[in-house]
């Protein structure tokens, strides 16, 4: 994945040249913030980040604050570099889902060889096919089956369904979809949700029933099927 995007988080000029200049020597696109606002900023308005190098303690957004924030929309990989050592900072950023925890300093070839065995592992893990039931989703070759049909869907139907079934029995809110599928600054409404999930249930066939409205916050792909009572 010599392409990858890395967003490069550090208030201090030296530390982000020093990091960027590894980086770009493996091949990857480097995109850099110097505090929390922008590492959010440039987060949401960069389409396919696949990695975030954060530094913790940096003014107006500490890494923790920022951290939160992303995982709210987002499950992309995220190490942590800070100067604090104590066990009980490694713990928080373990809590609040970061990957990987990197103490300053540190041997910027070692950080190479993290950053590329998480990009390897993610790469592996979206090259599998997404399965619940008769749904199959290809995610290499873009397609989804139900019992074995291929399913004709657009673009944003396909994003759709593939966050879906990402999330699996997790309520979605309207926000959060929007977020995801159609990117941090798409100012639609709901009724664009509204309409696609519709289409999207129509082209699913028996399992369509499985996306649950979820009245006043979202929907939802029940993991299993629901019951049904006999009549």
């Amino acid at each position: 994945m010599t392409q990858a995007k890395i967003l490069v988080v550090d208030d201090e000029e030296r530390m982000r040249s020093l990091i960027r200049d590894f980086l770009v020597r493996e091949r990857y696109t480097v995109i850099e913030a110097a505090n929390g606002e922008e590492a959010l900023e440039k987060f949401f308005d960069t389409k396919d980040i696949s990695l975030i190098l954060l530094d913790v303690m940096m003014p107006k957004l500490d890494g923790w604050q920022v951290l939160a924030e992303i995982r709210r929309y987002s499950k992309v990989p995220v190490i942590m570099l800070t100067a604090l050592g104590e066990d009980r900072d490694e713990i928080k950023g373990f809590e609040l889902d970061a990957d990987e925890y990197v103490t300053k300093p540190f041997s910027p070839r070692v950080l190479m060889a993290r950053v590329a065995a998480i990009l390897r592992r993610q790469e592996e893990s979206s090259a599998a096919p997404l399965v619940m039931g008769g749904l199959k989703l290809d995610r290499v070759a873009r397609e989804l089956t139900v019992d074995g049909r291929p399913v004709d869907l657009s673009l944003k139907e396909y994003e759709l369904m593939q966050y879906f079934l990402e999330n699996p029995g997790v309520a979605l809110s309207r926000e959060s979809i929007l977020n995801h599928v159609w990117n941090y600054n798409y100012y639609g409404d709901a009724r664009t949700i509204d309409t696609h999930v519709k289409k999207l249930r129509s082209k699913l066939g028996p399992y369509g029933d499985r996306i649950k409205t979820l009245w006043g916050i979202g929907y939802k792909l029940e993991a299993e099927a629901p019951d049904h009572e006999e009549s």
